[in-house]
């Protein structure tokens, strides 16, 4: 999937704009209640003797800013000048948030409340349990000058509600109406929350959300465009974008009636902080001159790639191979895989460049589908293509190779990788088995070296001589 032409600019790796492309960093404030999270990571393949419990050895223990703090963390990240406007305890959580924000500027005021956490505890691929500190509802806090002063000179605000009371404080409500009548104001509830400011430009419930707000009933479309007509009035915004998950978002504004963004296909995963990567991406949008409908197009395109690059994991891995933004790619390789071996299946894997797929590439593919229960294909991306086969490859995108691969019957996920060879990425998921086609023996095969760690095989699949990408493009270049 690639990036939506959008009034962003460039695609960054995790679906927002580089501002340094061309334009200045925008200022955005981010207002709203700020959480501890904390994601969990391991294996379980006992249970405990003291209850039937899956006993957990963990791999990571991984912390950052949440609610608001998330919505600051990605704007940072994307080169704006970012500044969160939340409320904090004097707690030691409360330092370690503030730690997690080293490139955010941090107007809190008191929360009156312990910090609360968030730890989810996840197996694999797989969500185990949600472990909840500190998360009662605190009283609605009481908006400093430094808070409100904070809203004074920006480009565009976020408000990111999360049912904490930041989004209620009437000092702050004050402010946010002042600033709605000169820049953008983004306004994403809670249903726990406080109704959005009249004025603002647009608010972005999901589905379930305006369903709560609105007491109506339906879903799809039909009712999305009920309910966003039902809360432009109801509420006095500009506008109301109604997402629906991987389907997109319904667009209404009460004056040039209502239109449908559909989101591009991705496969479903973890959710957290897509909502948080739509309202962050439409107000640097907004702050960049889009109109909504516009600004809600980049921002549902943004959500997708965050989702299809692994969500708010990839979002924090500062290493390994880059975020792959198309449909099937790593993410769901490694639920694919989980899924296989769980079942005592055999994975395979195979590997290369795919640049214009001929008889050749379909034959050695189904050979080594038949292999095993899976085929993984570990594909060069564009940047990989390049470095070995010259500035002129590849003819074909990264996006638009792994669609083709992930149309045949005999591959069932796709891993994008940048190095020169597939090793790192076959350690992240070890294959069973490695298959390549060609006129070499397997002990020839530089990939037997890296299968050979955890046990894996390395096999040949037959050769089908005189088929060749090279060969064919040279055939379509003299036609043209």
């Amino acid at each position: 999937m690639t990036a939506a032409a959008s009034p962003q600019g460039a695609a960054s790796p995790h679906g927002a704009a580089q501002p340094g492309r061309g334009r200045s960093p925008l200022r955005i404030a981010v207002v709203g209640d700020t959480l501890l999270d904390i994601d969990v990571s391991g294996t379980s393949e006992r249970l405990s003797p003291d209850a039937p419990v899956p006993v957990v050895d963990v791999h990571t223990d991984d912390r950052r800013a949440g609610g608001a703090g998330l919505v600051a963390t990605m704007l940072a990240r994307d080169g704006h000048d970012t500044t969160l406007v939340t409320v904090l305890s004097d707690d030691d959580r409360a330092t370690e948030i503030r730690d997690l924000l080293p490139d955010v500027t941090v107007v809190a005021g008191p929360s009156g409340a312990p910090t609360p956490v968030k730890t989810r505890v996840r197996v694999v691929d797989h969500a185990l349990v949600r472990i909840d500190e500190g998360c009662a509802t605190p009283p609605v806090p009481d908006a400093t000058d430094a808070m409100v002063a904070a809203l004074g000179d920006v480009d565009a605000v976020v408000v990111a509600d999360y049912g904490r009371g930041v989004a209620a404080a009437p000092g702050l409500r004050e402010a946010l109406a002042r600033v709605a009548e000169r820049v953008p104001v983004v306004w994403d509830p809670h249903p726990k929350g406080a109704e959005p400011v009249p004025g603002i430009t647009v608010a972005t419930p999901n589905a379930a959300e305006a369903k709560g707000f609105t007491g109506l009933a339906g879903q799809g479309v039909p009712f999305a465009t009920e309910a966003a007509e039902d809360l432009v009035a109801r509420w006095g915004v500009g506008a109301v974008a109604v997402t629906l998950g991987d389907r997109g978002a319904l667009v209404a504004d009460g004056r040039s009636g209502n239109r449908f963004v559909p989101a591009p296909s991705v496969s479903a995963g973890d959710p957290c902080g897509a909502g948080d990567r739509l309202a962050a991406s439409v107000a640097v949008a907004l702050a960049s001159g889009a109109d909504v409908t516009d600004a809600v197009t980049a921002g549902v395109t943004a959500a997708s790639e965050y989702l299809a690059a692994g969500g708010v994991t990839a979002l924090f891995a500062d290493d390994g191979p880059a975020p792959v933004r198309v449909p099937g790619a790593d993410r769901d390789a490694m639920r694919l895989v989980h899924d296989v071996r769980s079942a005592g299946g055999t994975v395979v894997a195979t590997g290369g460049c795919f640049d214009l797929l001929h008889a050749g590439h379909a034959r050695t593919l189904s050979a080594a589908r038949a292999l095993g229960d899976c085929l993984v294909v570990c594909l060069n991306s564009d940047s990989s293509v390049r470095a070995l086969k010259g500035p002129d490859r590849p003819i074909m995108s990264q996006e638009d190779r792994v669609e083709l691969l992930l149309a045949l019957d005999c591959v069932d996920a796709v891993v994008v990788f940048d190095e020169h060879t597939p090793d790192e990425a076959l350690r992240r998921f070890r294959p069973d088995v490695w298959a390549k086609g060609g006129d070499y023996t397997a002990s020839e095969l530089p990939e037997s070296a890296t299968l050979a760690e955890w046990g894996g095989r390395v096999v040949t699949v037959p050769f089908h001589p005189g088929r060749s990408t090279t060969r064919l493009a040279a055939a379509i270049e003299r036609v043209g």
